[in-house]
């Protein structure tokens, strides 16, 4: 990136913070962004000089880019809070301090503290797990019911075999492919914003200490505690970039996650809640097949919904009923639309 690509991003930060600023109604909040924005003008005066060190002419006035103009209009409407990872993409520094009241990670009371905190991804992982097999259970539940209302789920056991298979098949690979992408996307978005903050520490570590002093301010240190602190922090550049990513731009190092770590569990997951309609009729064929199929989606839908509860807080019991009685209303739907359609057809 050259000078005037830096100096345009640095006042495409000015703009913003100073928009969040007359958004914000808390007044540590918008203290805490006047100064960034105040640092961030300052850094893109040093880009300026560089630019005329270079020998090119320094811009005479900023003109805010689309994409600031769009972000801004948006924290105009919304506030900055819902559009948190929005900001933290443009590298809008501050965003912890929308979440480190509401289930956020805590302020360290000493820099040994910070990298230690990484938190599990385990209940992430079992709750995606979770879900996915709820969307493979409902959908290819739906579609096989659909079938079997369409054919009389009598005498094409053939058909909805395939059309089971196909479900499965397509969903599976299309939940994978769709995870991949996404958290591919997000892992590389987030690591080159942790590279960026790497190169700033390593260049600025005064104004990144600056930064970091702010932002504990803003979430209720003084301002002798907040400067030791970061101070104390920014001294061990492993600590540092860690505290920098999460309290700055609110990313949590140690869970950037896998892309095909969640495409497979995805597709498995996916396809474990797809096969417990599917099944009985591999084994048998007709109204057995398809009474057995329905019990079978019944009892998976209740234990989806219990095993959801642990997530939601509700009961088990009421979560698993609320699941039965959801899916089976949807199952009931495609079934009676299949079997319209075909009497209609023929």
């Amino acid at each position: 990136m050259n000078a005037r690509d830096s100096w345009e991003k640095e006042m495409d930060a000015v703009y913003i913070y100073r928009v969040i600023a007359d958004v914000e109604r808390a007044p540590e909040r918008r203290a805490m962004f006047k100064k960034l924005a105040g640092d961030a003008e300052e850094q893109a005066s040093i880009w300026a000089k560089q630019m005329r060190v270079d020998g090119r002419a320094a811009p005479d006035t900023y003109v805010p880019s689309r994409r600031a103009r769009t972000v801004a209009g948006l924290v105009r409407h919304f506030g900055a809070k819902p559009m948190r990872a929005v900001l933290a993409a443009m590298k809008v520094r501050g965003m912890s301090v929308f979440s480190s009241f509401l289930g956020g990670h805590p302020l360290p009371s000493s820099a040994a503290e910070i990298g230690k905190r990484h938190r599990g991804a385990g209940g992430a992982n079992l709750r995606a797990l979770v879900f996915g097999a709820n969307d493979g259970l409902v959908s290819n539940a739906g579609l096989i019911l659909g079938v079997a209302g369409a054919t009389g789920g009598n005498g094409e056991s053939r058909a909805i075999v395939i059309s089971g298979i196909a479900g499965l098949l397509a969903g599976a690979f299309s939940m994978a492919s769709g995870e991949y992408v996404s958290v591919r996307s997000q892992r590389e978005m987030f690591e080159y914003q942790i590279a960026a903050e790497r190169d700033e520490l390593e260049e600025y570590p005064e104004a990144e200490a600056a930064e970091l002093s702010v932002i504990y301010q803003a979430r209720g240190l003084s301002k002798d505690d907040a400067d030791h602190m970061a101070g104390s922090i920014i001294k061990n550049p492993g600590y540092a970039l860690d505290a920098l990513a999460r309290e700055e731009l609110g990313l949590d190092p140690a869970q950037l996650g896998s892309p095909w770590a969640a495409a497979i569990s995805s597709f498995f997951s996916f396809a474990l809640g797809a096969g417990v309609p599917l099944v009985p009729f591999l084994v048998t064929r007709g109204h057995n097949a398809l009474g057995a199929s329905a019990v079978l989606t019944g009892l998976a839908l209740f234990g989806v919904g219990a095993a959801i509860s642990l997530f939601t807080g509700h009961g088990a019991v009421r979560g698993g009923l609320r699941m039965l009685l959801i899916g089976a209303a949807a199952a009931a739907a495609t079934f009676f639309i299949g079997h319209l359609l075909d009497v209609s057809i023929s």
